[in-house]
């Protein structure tokens, strides 16, 4: 789970939720009063959920949903006739609220994030002409010398890749210096 912020205008209102929060188990938590602290601090964190109220003595959840970064989301408590001026893209919760609704939220927020975050860690970067030079040398070599298909000898570099824990451009570089001998 990433990091929870809880932001409320009133102190002891941010200290009863995130008090509600430790009470079951979830133990990392940041209290802010102001909207400029929020945002100030989100940029110094990977990932996580703002749990807030709609304004702040200095600003609107608006303007903080507005500066979140890729990684974080809002989860907003608002009262029902607050709904309207709410931002969209955010969680809204209503209060008064069930402990149970507010942990349900951050468990379906914080799998988003983690999901989101692993699509984007997992996505392949782009290779440089120099290091795509040496998987297509070694895919050459490999078609040359054992008589593979590119498809073939593309799985091969892949497959020994995965099998020895490096990246395709090293394995090729393997196969280059062990074939030049």
């Amino acid at each position: 789970m990433g990091s929870i912020i809880v932001a409320m205008p009133r102190l002891e209102d941010a200290e009863k939720i995130s008090k509600m929060l430790k009470s079951r188990g979830i133990e990392k938590i940041d209290i802010y009063t102001t909207g400029a602290s929020v945002l100030s601090r989100v940029h110094e964190l990977d990932s996580g959920i703002i749990i807030c109220a709609r304004s702040f003595k200095d600003m609107y959840c608006k303007e903080i949903a507005e500066n979140l970064p890729e990684y974080f989301e809002m989860l907003l408590l608002t009262s029902k006739d607050a709904l309207e001026h709410c931002p969209e893209n955010v969680t809204i919760i209503e209060i008064p609220f069930r402990i149970s609704e507010l942990l349900q939220s951050i468990e379906h927020i914080s799998m988003d994030l983690e999901q989101r975050l692993r699509r984007n860690r997992s996505k392949s970067k782009k290779r440089s002409r120099e290091e795509q030079a040496y998987i297509d040398q070694a895919k050459k070599l490999l078609m040359k010398k054992n008589q593979m298909t590119e498809q073939e000898a593309f799985r091969y570099i892949q497959k020994s890749s995965m099998d020895s824990c490096t990246n395709m451009v090293e394995t090729a570089q393997m196969i280059l210096l062990l074939q030049a001998d």
